[in-house]
């Protein structure tokens, strides 16, 4: 990663067996090939480019920017703020997370929205980052906007929502990176595009915070033999290490412009 301081043609079948069948036979003659080039011309092993900075909103506590790519996330955070909900004491504060797309973030318009299932694996993946005893009884908000939806937009949602959080002076353990890996046949390709996960077999991604080493989030779909997964891993984690270590260049660039 570099960083500066950015249809399936409709067709008669007989039965929708054949047409899996048919849709892995395509997949496997697409990307078991030796001479398989990536469409952004990049290395299977290899992150697209990365923009990172902070101070993007500024009517938020904290916000970032980022762009992997073509994938282009926005994040604020507001807080610690007294919580809307009528709760007991707590020694712990509240997190809450929101992700949504924008109604032009991807190729069909209009379908913008809110994404429940990543606004639960973004609170997953920060909530053990975040040392939740220093903000007791209020409540830390975090809203994610994908601005355009290229591949791999969760794990750029996740490393920019924690840099977010460190603009936004919210005590963490670490910074949260995250990074995820396509299995497409015989091939693991990091930090996949849109067309790549449409005919991926399988995916993993891993939330971790680099100093520290420790995993905040481990997701597994598709079927994976226990060579390809340890492989996966390590490459998740490789690449974790380096863009922690350009989100920590980001905040002190910021830092040093103040």
């Amino acid at each position: 990663m570099a960083v500066k301081s950015g249809a399936t043609p409709g067709t008669y079948s007989p039965s929708p067996s054949t047409t899996e069948a048919e849709k892995k036979k395509r997949r496997a003659a697409i990307f078991s090939e030796v001479d398989w080039i990536r469409s952004d011309g990049r290395g299977f092993h290899q992150c697209r480019p990365a923009f990172l900075r902070t101070g993007a909103v500024n009517a938020a506590s904290g916000s970032a920017y980022a762009e992997f790519g073509n994938t282009k996330v926005i994040v604020s955070v507001f807080g610690p703020r007294e919580s809307k909900k009528a709760m007991m004491y707590s020694d712990i504060g509240r997190l809450n997370c929101n992700v949504s797309y924008t109604t032009f973030a991807t190729p069909v318009r209009g379908q913008g929205s809110d994404h429940k299932e990543f606004s639960s694996m973004l609170h997953k993946a920060l909530e053990g980052a975040i040392i939740l005893e220093s903000f007791p009884k209020t409540t830390v908000d975090v809203f994610a906007l994908v601005l355009e939806s290229s591949g791999s937009d969760l794990p750029v949602v996740i490393s920019c929502a924690s840099l977010a959080l460190a603009d936004a002076g919210i005590m963490m353990y670490d910074l949260v990176a995250a990074v995820s890996v396509s299995c497409l046949g015989k091939n693991l390709v990091i930090d996949p595009v849109l067309e790549e996960e449409s005919y991926q077999d399988g995916s993993l991604m891993i939330t971790c915070m680099p100093s520290r080493n420790e995993v905040t989030q481990l997701t597994v779909t598709g079927e994976w033999s226990t060579p390809k997964i340890h492989e996966a891993v390590e490459l998740c984690l490789d690449a974790c290490s380096k863009l922690g270590k350009i989100m920590r260049s980001c905040l002190k660039e910021a830092a040093s412009g103040e």
